[in-house]
């Protein structure tokens, strides 16, 4: 099987890079059991961009390898160590390369050497603990996981840049004038179809340089599909003009040159927008005696439907010359109406409705199926092993309003509740919040370790403030001896050594006689 050299349509599934798990990590040092959370969070998966590059031609890369994805995001670590940056994956395209989905819908079209677009964008990578610390939740035992990257499949079709299009029959001369003209060396030969994919000729004339372009097998009902035509007629669509390339030496019967301009025309038409190009009309062949007696008779008659006609030959060079400065001065033209091509960045992004609600719930026989970008985006950063970032998660619906509007829906404890799409879908048991009276529950997530005031620390504080109130002379030793509850100094065996009567038996023994 003949392996193609010119690819212009392609069918890419690219995958952008899964972002890095944060993680959970106490600062461990001696003396400080309790040193604070210390957890890195984890790099961003690498994004797929497609960037438009001048020396890029064809899409037979992406025909060959049509699966692409990016490098994902480093896991966090401790010590407040974050995870790389995943790599980004960056795809050439030629200039003129449109992007669409599978339903055939543009999603972008990418022109200007320079242009990007983000076509999957990589995952969020998750917190550690360090970064979902707070005032109120001191010691999360929990971290987020990344996000997994987009994925999508796209279509490619590449419409080639030129400044001039040529179009005509097989055989009229096309390839010939580009050689001709320019640099270009394209295959030709003296039977239909030789010219299989568009070629690109560079041309100079005066102070403006241009590229041609041929559009190979433009036959009559080639708009239909036949022929060749039909596959490399959206390469004209960005040419500045046209010219018809006419063959005036055609040895088929029934040919001459204003019926075949009429045929060209006609599938022009029917492929549409392309009515506002100025055009040209080359008589090709003049060397050939009846050619050029050809051209002087139907000369008149193409003039008269408002076409500027040029005599040449493609094989001498005859009359080259002046149509390729009157090529010039139509791009010249063109250049200046239409304004400079900026490269940007695009980046495709899911459409979300600005000031409707964050979130949805839908009743259905399976249970209530709740979508949002913010449920499910949280959905996919917790670990469903770890109770406390369940507890988050549940905190962080219920702060967005998820639980109260379940149950005005009438949702009661033990229904099923799904979150997310049907095909990767979390499925909860419904339980919600209970408000209890004097108990006092701490927030889920919270370390209560860190709201219980340690003896030593009151004791401190106390002996601060007894310190106002003490008497001439007496020092903070004195100040803590008084506010001591027993007494600071006793004879062991006396009254007052607290822990004699633990072993007093005359007092043990009275007791059990009464």
């Amino acid at each position: 099987m003949a392996v193609p050299t010119f690819v212009d349509r392609v069918t890419l599934h690219v995958s952008a890079g899964r972002g890095g798990h944060g993680v959970a990590s106490v600062h461990r040092e001696k003396f400080k059991p309790l040193g604070g959370p210390d957890g890195g969070n984890g790099g961003p998966g690498g994004s797929v961009i497609l960037r438009v590059d001048p020396d890029v031609t064809t899409l037979i890369d992406y025909h060959h390898s049509p699966k692409r994805k990016a490098g994902n995001g480093g896991q966090g670590a401790g010590g407040l160590r974050n995870g790389a940056h995943g790599e980004d994956l960056v795809l050439p395209v030629p200039d003129g390369t449109v992007v669409t989905d599978m339903a055939g819908n543009v999603l972008a079209d990418l022109v200007g050497p320079g242009t990007e677009l983000v076509v999957a964008e990589g995952g969020r990578g998750g917190l550690g603990n360090a970064a979902l610390a707070s005032s109120k939740r001191k010691a999360p035992g929990f971290a987020l996981l990344g996000e997994p990257g987009e994925e999508r499949q796209i279509g490619l079709e590449l419409k080639v840049v030129a400044d001039i299009g040529l179009v005509g029959f097989p055989s009229a001369g096309k390839s010939s004038l580009i050689a001709s003209i320019s640099r270009a060396r394209p295959k030709i030969a003296d039977y239909p179809f030789t010219t299989l994919v568009p070629n690109l000729g560079v041309v100079r004339a005066g102070d403006v340089t241009f590229t041609v372009a041929d559009v190979p097998g433009l036959i009559e009902g080639a708009a239909e599909g036949r022929g060749l035509g039909h596959e490399f007629l959206r390469h004209i669509e960005r040419c500045a003009a046209l010219v018809h390339v006419v063959d005036t030496a055609s040895i088929e019967p029934g040919r001459n040159p204003v019926d075949d301009l009429a045929v060209i025309e006609g599938e022009l038409a029917r492929h549409g927008g392309l009515e506002d190009r100025p055009r040209l009309v080359a008589l090709n062949k003049v060397d050939v005696p009846d050619g050029r007696d050809l051209a002087d008779i139907t000369r008149a008659d193409i003039e008269a439907q408002g076409y500027r006609v040029f005599e040449i030959s493609a094989a001498s060079g005859e009359g080259t010359r002046e149509l390729v400065f009157a090529m010039a001065e139509l791009v010249a033209a063109s250049r200046q109406e239409r304004p400079a091509v900026v490269p940007q960045r695009i980046v495709l992004r899911p459409h979300e409705g600005k000031g409707g609600k964050e979130f949805t719930i839908t009743r259905t026989q399976d249970g209530y199926v709740v979508r949002g970008a913010k449920p499910e985006r949280w959905v996919r950063q917790t670990d469903f092993s770890n109770e406390e970032a369940v507890g988050f998660l549940a905190d962080r619906l219920n702060r967005l309003g998820v639980e109260v509007e379940l149950v005005r829906l009438g949702a009661e404890e033990g229904d099923t509740v799904i979150i997310g799409p049907a095909e990767n879908a979390v499925v909860f048991d419904f339980r919600p919040s209970i408000e209890t009276g004097a108990e006092m529950l701490g927030r889920r997530g919270e370390d209560q370790r860190f709201y219980e005031e340690r003896p030593a620390a009151s004791r401190r504080r106390a002996i601060q403030e007894g310190m106002a109130d003490r008497a001439e002379g007496e020092t903070r030793a004195d100040v803590a001896r008084r506010l001591d509850a027993g007494p600071v100094s006793y004879q062991i065996g006396s009254d007052e050594d607290p822990d004699w009567a633990a072993y007093d038996d005359t007092e043990t023994e009275s007791a059990e006689d009464e």
